[in-house]
């Protein structure tokens, strides 16, 4: 009984659960307890960690096919938060992951050796029983036949990046924007999406797509940089950027679990509208830290990393009307001063 209560309570299936899966994996733990969470890792090594947030932690790499046949319909919802590759415009991980949730998982049983029966006494069987099975039929009516469960589609949420859109000029934009993405990670993101509305498409999986800007939380903040006194663009020269706290993003995503629409894309975005040194001067003095520097754009060309600059070069406002319209989520932290002032409040 208690194995089969077990087989019956709902699966979630975390491909790639770092800060924002175990985040995942604490939500479903305090809203349905019967729940149960498995957490694909790459990493023999978190394991452990993975076990004490709560998971049930299953070894396999995106990049190894093989490694996956475990997870093959092993949980009906699956939150797909692993990164694409480092190189290249395409995400191989994806496609890997698609065509193993898409599989069937098989059942063998050991067979049961049976002597064979001789052609010549199996026609002899046959027409000795045959006027018995005719006379017998109108006593005991055929059953009707048992009809085939329908197979459950397995039903993907995908944590894709607001740099699908590259630069919109500071623009307020909403989910039907057309993508153009203007860095190869960008490009990967966008090769993930479209996998998986194809497989959508096709009838292989049910799938939502969750585009998120800068995810912030209190581990996840620019102290060091602020530290470093690494500097940012002067106001003439800065970006608009987007922001959603790590805690309201694992409800989001849990909520597209359940009450996201098919193929669907939504902003994972909080209702601020800040440029990206305002951001960092919030933080510094929330912190009682120095405000960062301010610089020209051709400055900056000179002092910041490739990696840096690239987040300074695109410039966007999302709109996030659908995520409150149609799943109705209520945001913990609507802005980023919110936050800080929660911040604020604890360490008095």
């Amino acid at each position: 009984m208690n194995a089969t209560r077990t087989l019956r309570r709902p699966r979630v299936l975390i491909v790639g659960c770092g800060d924002v899966g175990t985040r995942c994996v604490q939500q479903l733990r305090q809203l349905r307890h019967s729940t149960r969470v498995f957490a694909l890792t790459s990493h023999a090594s978190r394991c452990a960690e993975l076990r004490a947030a709560g998971a049930i932690p299953l070894v396999g790499d995106l990049d190894l096919r093989r490694s996956l046949a475990r997870i093959a319909g092993l949980a009906p919802t699956v939150l797909h938060l692993a990164p694409p590759p480092k190189t290249g415009d395409d995400d191989a991980r994806t496609r890997a992951l698609l065509a193993t949730l898409a599989a069937r998982r098989i059942r063998t049983t050991r067979a049961t050796h049976v002597s064979p029966t001789p052609v010549g006494r199996q026609r002899r069987l046959r027409a000795a029983w045959t006027p018995y099975a005719t006379a017998q039929t109108h006593i005991v009516p055929d059953g009707p036949r048992r009809a085939r469960r329908p197979r459950v589609l397995p039903r993907i949420v995908y944590a894709s990046t607001s740099g699908v859109y590259g630069d919109c000029g500071g623009a307020l934009i909403d989910e039907t924007r057309a993508v153009a993405p203007e860095n190869a990670r960008a490009k990967r993101r966008v090769s993930a999406e479209r996998q998986l509305r194809r497989a959508a498409a096709r009838g292989a999986v049910s799938a939502c797509i969750a585009r998120i800007p800068g995810i912030y939380a209190a581990n996840r903040l620019p102290l060091a940089r602020l530290e470093r006194h690494t500097p940012a663009l002067a106001d003439a020269d800065d970006v608009y950027t987007n922001h959603i706290h790590a805690d309201d993003l694992a409800a989001i995503l849990l909520r597209m679990a359940t009450h996201g629409r098919p193929s669907r894309v939504v902003h994972a975005s909080d209702d601020s509208t800040l440029k990206m040194g305002e951001y960092f001067d919030r933080v510094a003095d929330a912190y009682r830290l120095p405000r960062a520097p301010r610089v020209s754009r051709a400055e900056a060309e000179q002092q910041l990393e490739p990696m840096m600059l690239s987040f300074m070069r695109e410039s966007r406002r999302l709109a996030n009307e659908r995520l409150k319209r149609e799943l109705k989520v209520r945001l913990r932290y609507p802005d980023v001063d919110g936050f800080l002032r929660s911040m604020h409040e604890q360490s008095d």
